[in-house]
């Protein structure tokens, strides 16, 4: 029988990020998390009894894209300034904490947005061991205009002559320019000393922690009964398997659909590795002429997508249906999916997007859900796989869509075709890996298109298959840019693809950002 699970180390040194509509908010949190303090982000309008109940050292109101003075504009509790809990503002938050506590804030006479340099007026708690001038990082059409009495200006730019605060009385701090972005080269050391002067934080946070803590906690909830995990390829489904080896051993079942859409040798890592390093108890569907049946004539994306999905539940039911006591089911949702589902009991208030996590597996399983991993980023997952002992090539494995190489495979979906840009596909990420770039580059693929142009080869004309290299850079997959490979190792993937790769004449390289382009094609 289950037992009472033991309390989670976060809970005893948690900084909250009230999200008020900021690109950056989950970037705020992963740089407070770098500083070895546990961070979640929370709704903007929490009440401050729950607050109080919640008993963070730390409180972060974020930027936001709307102005303090406009109606309707998001506003947090009045009363949370009155905890006596440090607060720290920043941009959209400085000025909220300001406007909030008697100052006024007002459109900016010249906007900053870019770099800019920062004197130092005050080397105060959150500037200590700070060098002036700081170059800063700026983004904001508003600034605070005056402030109340029992405020302290600690920093200014030629822009804007309040570019930093602190209250008098109370553990109230605000910046106007963002700490969290890499543009802001002393903000780690900002943060930190907000997190360990203001908060009294010690930074005791790891995830070697973590994983000890889950496993015990993975062990009370399930007691004696058997969990099904459904294992993608991906490094998420990876390390939740492998966390759910180590606490419950031999009761995890893992279920992979081999779909025929997968990368080239990736479902024969995955079963190499939880057949003999975890030995877990692998179920293996074989179901690639499943899915191309389904998909046979189908061109248009969404369809595409609803295709797979139905028959992924499908052969995941027949097969879950196999496995005796089963009474859970793992999923690798991370923190950003419960984030953006609008699925944390404090999370913020906007649901962005729907999270089926495997596939959007029907109600009639009655399974009770285990998310091990709902509380990480995806670096922080990354660094727990290779704590828990999995391989590189599966912990830096790029990330990789659901529908798999249909949606990369555009217009219709053939084993010919598949197989093309299977070869195509492993040959970018050969080169990327001999050049030393496969962490530098976030996400790398290849694109097969529905398109044909002349080539020569040899003294034959050929009319054969375009396909794009696509690469970006990114940190939170929200924005991208392209990467800007070298040359000569474009060169070389070209010159691989078309010789090794019969049916491919032409090879382009995808130099669009995210936005207004997005990552996948499709």
């Amino acid at each position: 029988m289950p037992t009472a699970a033991p309390a989670s180390p976060q809970q005893t040194e948690r900084v909250l990020v009230l999200d008020f509509g900021s690109q950056y908010a989950q970037l705020i949190a992963r740089r407070v998390r770098e500083q070895n303090v546990y961070c979640e982000i929370v709704r903007h309008d929490l009440a401050a009894a729950r607050i109080r109940e919640l008993a963070p050292r730390g409180i972060i109101l974020s930027g936001g894209p709307a102005s303090v003075y406009e109606a309707g504009a998001p506003r947090c509790d009045a009363e949370l300034f009155r905890l006596g809990i440090p607060v720290l503002g920043i941009c959209y938050g400085m000025q909220l904490a300001c406007d909030a506590l008697g100052g006024s804030v007002r459109g900016a006479p010249s906007r900053e947005y870019g770099r800019a340099e920062c004197e130092i007026l005050e080397a105060d708690t959150l500037f200590a061991g700070v060098a002036s001038p700081a170059e800063v990082w700026m983004s904001h059409g508003d600034r605070v205009d005056a402030v109340a009495a029992g405020f302290v200006p600690l920093a200014r730019t030629p822009a804007c002559p309040l570019a930093a605060v602190r209250h008098r009385d109370l553990p109230v701090f605000g910046l106007q320019f963002h700490p969290e972005v890499t543009h802001t080269p002393a903000g780690g050391a900002i943060l930190a000393n907000f997190l360990r002067r203001a908060c009294g934080c010690s930074g005791a946070w790891r995830l070697d922690d973590f994983a000890r803590t889950t496993i015990d906690r993975l062990r009370a909830t399930i007691g004696d009964d058997r969990v099904i995990c459904g294992l993608s390829g991906g490094v998420d489904s990876a390390v939740v398997a492998a966390l759910l080896s180590r606490a419950i051993g031999d009761r995890l079942s893992c279920i992979l659909v081999d779909n025929g859409l997968l990368r080239r040798h990736e479902a024969t890592a995955v079963i190499e590795e939880f057949t003999t390093h975890f030995r877990t108890d692998l179920h293996v569907v074989r179901a690639e002429d499943r899915f191309l049946d389904v998909l046979a004539g189908v061109t248009e994306p969404q369809e595409k997508r609803r295709r797979i999905g139905r028959a992924f539940v499908e052969c995941f039911t027949e097969e879950a249906a196999k496995i005796a006591g089963a009474r859970f089911l793992a999923q690798g949702t991370l923190y950003p999916d419960v984030i953006e589902s609008g699925a944390a009991a404090d999370g913020p208030a906007a649901t962005i997007k729907l999270h089926h996590n495997v596939g959007g597996l029907p109600d009639d399983l009655k399974f009770e859900l285990v998310e091990p991993l709902r509380d990480l980023f995806k670096d922080e997952v990354r660094m727990l796989g290779l704590q828990l002992g999995l391989p590189e090539r599966i912990v830096w494995r790029h990330p990789f869509p659901g529908p798999g190489l249909a949606v990369r495979c555009l217009g219709e979906v053939t084993k010919a075709r598949l197989d093309r840009l299977r070869d195509a596909d492993a040959i970018v990420l050969e080169e990327l890996e001999t050049a030393g770039l496969m962490r530098k580059v976030a996400q790398a693929f290849a694109v097969l298109l529905p398109v044909q142009s002349v080539g020569v080869m040899g003294d034959a004309r050929t009319y054969d298959d375009v396909l794009a290299v696509r690469a970006v850079e990114t940190e939170d997959f929200m924005t991208a840019d392209w990467s800007h490979l070298p040359h000569e190792l474009l060169a070389r993937m070209s010159t691989r693809i078309i010789n090794e790769v019969r049916g491919i004449n032409r090879v382009v390289y995808d130099i669009s950002s995210k936005p207004p382009a997005t990552i996948e094609w499709e």
